[in-house]
């Protein structure tokens, strides 16, 4: 799968990011689903803009994504679309239940839109990255709306607001797929032989699940979760989803480091619902070698009966970065020319190749 980055939030200095726009993607849709195809890729990730959808309460221009819904459907590509990727309009307090009550409406809004244009079974990820989001937007003060203390008052939110969604999308199509994305982390101690830190630091790896087990139930009912919810699993991970406890990255060189296959096999066997790598990649000459360690991880934890079901390379395009519009160079090809042309990174696409192959032998065709 190709992913494209589609980020919405408003900086603190009051920026509104629209990396749809920036990549030039909406101008070059179709072009860029048939690059995806040319190099067998027919799924992809996108995400609408909420915040230029509803930009008045309650009326909805979906002028933005109808050019991405047909292009899709002329160029037979597959898409999981993210509802809410850390962007809402203005007009919305994201901690009101008034968020709640307008993204079930936008989401049912959405759900009959993709029915007209004749999606039978569509896929949608209603809120990414829950648990990051929380953190990010209400812990920390990183993201909009830059609160800190509030993470788990945030999280309980998106919780809500997401099963609120998902039952308007099922109320307009009782075949909607629902993909849950979040990331994939594991923490370690700065001293193994503490048992403080041996604590703390696995209790800040099991609130990776948090979202998940809330959205299914099985903490805190109150907030209305159900297996039902958990239909898809969708893990994003990086290089940095590893980290000492109040320190620094852990990488692959150092022997506390986790194979990701563990990871994968750990939310298998946790909640034995399928699964895709939702997110990966890594800037500049790493890519290649990343992609091609993700994958062999994803073949080893398949190999286990993990349910693995896709990868997905993400961001496909390079694209700005969030604090500093510098140009990023982490995705399979590069800005746009003029006439839509976008430079591929050969590595990376050979990479791809290579890895595609290896899949198709250990798992079959259905492996494209």
């Amino acid at each position: 799968m190709g992913g494209f980055e589609c980020s919405t939030h408003r900086l603190l200095k009051g920026k509104r990011l629209d990396e749809i726009a920036a990549t030039k993607h909406d101008l070059f849709v179709r072009e860029d689903y048939l690059r995806l195809r040319g190099q067998s890729m027919r799924t992809a990730r996108e995400g609408i803009r909420w915040h230029l959808i509803e930009q008045t309460p309650g009326h909805y221009d979906f002028s933005s994504v109808v050019p991405l819904i047909r292009a899709a459907r002329e160029t037979g590509t597959d898409l999981i679309w993210d509802l809410c990727h850390y962007g809402w309009p203005d007009w919305l307090d994201i901690f009101k239940p008034q968020f709640i009550e307008s993204f079930g409406r936008l989401a049912g809004q959405f759900g009959q839109l993709l029915r007209e244009e004749g999606d039978d079974i569509p896929f949608i990820a209603p809120i990414n990255e829950i648990s990051f989001f929380s953190w990010a937007a209400g812990q920390t003060g990183y993201l909009n709306p830059f609160a800190t203390g509030r993470g788990d008052e945030l999280k309980e939110q998106l919780v809500r607001a997401a099963i609120t969604a998902i039952e308007a999308l099922w109320s307009v199509n009782p075949q909607t797929r629902i993909a849950q994305v979040d990331p994939l982390i594991n923490v370690l101690p700065a001293d193994p032989s503490d048992p403080i830190q041996v604590q703390d630091a696995e209790n800040y790896r099991l609130s990776q699940y948090e979202a998940w087990d809330m959205l299914c139930g099985c903490l805190k009912p109150q907030l209305g979760g159900a297996e039902k919810y958990l239909d898809i699993i969708g893990g994003n991970y990086y290089v940095l989803n590893q980290w000492i406890l109040g320190g620094s990255f852990v990488d692959q060189n150092n022997p506390r480091y986790r194979p990701f296959r563990e990871m994968l096999k750990e939310v298998y066997e946790r909640y034995s619902r399928p699964l895709f790598v939702a997110e990966t990649g890594i800037e500049d000459e790493a890519r290649a070698a990343w992609f091609r360690y993700v994958c062999g991880e994803v073949r080893a934890a398949m190999q286990a009966d993990v349910q693995v079901e896709g990868v997905c390379l993400y961001p496909i395009v390079n694209h700005p970065g969030w604090d500093d519009d510098r140009h990023c160079y982490n995705g399979l090809w590069d800005y746009p020319d003029e006439g839509g042309e976008r430079g591929i990174y050969a590595p990376l696409a050979k990479e791809l190749q290579i890895q595609r192959s290896y899949f198709k032998e250990s798992f079959g065709r259905n492996w494209q």
